[in-house]
């Protein structure tokens, strides 16, 4: 059974940071396009970041850019996301997703993603 399981969110102060794991198994994901999205309360699932499989080539929102890094470890079959001087606004349920289509660039579409997490919520305060 393939499972990406997110962990790392959690309650921090704005300004604060917090690492988001994506773990996969069940199958790996290293020659796959991974992305975070995020979804807050009455909203629609927003693209955050997106890397091609070699971590070679990275993709953000503008919203998040210059704060957000998102890398991976094939070896592990992780990806990861590491959020700085977060913001109120950045409070949701992020999730992790795979692209089975993409190798060498990656979507920020998330109906172009087959597999995805069951999310790991960030609240940030002010």
């Amino acid at each position: 059974q393939v499972q990406l399981v997110e962990s790392g969110g959690g309650l921090v102060q704005a300004g604060g940071s917090l690492r988001l794991s994506c773990a996969a198994s069940g199958r790996t994901f290293i020659n796959n396009a991974m992305g975070w999205f995020r979804q807050a309360p009455g909203n629609e699932r927003e693209f955050v970041a997106a890397i091609n499989w070699s971590g070679g080539r990275t993709y953000y929102a503008d919203s998040v850019k210059g704060r957000f890094t998102i890398s991976r470890d094939n070896a592990k079959n992780t990806v990861y996301l590491q959020m700085n001087s977060l913001k109120v606004e950045d409070t949701a349920v992020y999730y992790c997703a795979a692209d089975l289509q993409r190798t060498l660039v990656a979507s920020r579409r998330p109906d172009e993603y087959a597999y995805w997490g069951q999310g790991t919520r960030v609240t940030v305060s002010s």
